[in-house]
């Protein structure tokens, strides 16, 4: 059970754009309170109580209520949210990794995440802060080859120029959830 009410579900704004991932507890409140409706596989929004008489299909995760289970949603359409999110991307090693698709930026090569270190292009010993355009994913190897040299010093190339990603509120969803459900998909692609 407890396992159940962290599922993600997708929640709309009432323009039915991507807002965030919420989990299934946070849902059936938004959707029990009347903040929401849960939209249904043919797109059509349900109030509470009409939720609440659909069957649970073998496909869907449940929640356990006295006088049988209840189906969980999903996506979330708000009723009232209009705001579209501003996307910012987080400085992590994660989503520097993303943006390097996993490949070190000096010698091309991908090795497995453990070998892959988190380079900074203008060395921290001078000056070198940690931002987007001064960051990037290299092998062990290179990194230890570059040590506290500029790459020219060290006579080594970027594959390209360290920049801030601009990725959308799709890309930030489904890069954040472990697992993606088909009815999502008309709704990702839209946006």
């Amino acid at each position: 059970m407890p396992d159940v009410l962290q599922k993600p579900v997708l929640l709309l704004n009432r323009y039915f754009q991507p807002v965030q991932l919420t989990t299934a507890k946070r849902a059936m409140v938004l959707l029990y309170g009347g903040a929401a409706q849960a939209i249904d596989d043919v797109g059509e929004g349900r109030d509470f109580d009409h939720w609440r008489a659909l069957d649970v299909r073998p496909s869907d995760d449940a929640i356990p209520i006295v006088g049988g289970a209840l189906r969980v949603p999903r996506v979330l359409h708000l009723h009232k949210y209009d705001r579209t999110p501003r996307v910012t991307v987080r400085l992590t090693r994660k989503n520097l990794m993303v943006r390097d698709a996993h490949q070190c930026q000096y010698c091309g090569k991908q090795p497995p995440v453990r070998d892959l270190n988190i380079d900074h292009v203008m060395p921290r010993s001078r000056g070198g802060d940690d931002t987007w355009e001064n960051l990037v994913t290299a092998c062990r190897v290179c990194n230890l080859r570059k040590g506290w040299k500029t790459p020219e010093e060290a006579n080594m190339r970027l594959a390209r120029l360290p920049f801030r990603p601009r990725w959308s509120m799709t890309a930030q969803i489904l890069m954040g959830s472990p697992e993606k459900f088909p009815e999502w998909e008309p709704f990702l692609k839209a946006s």
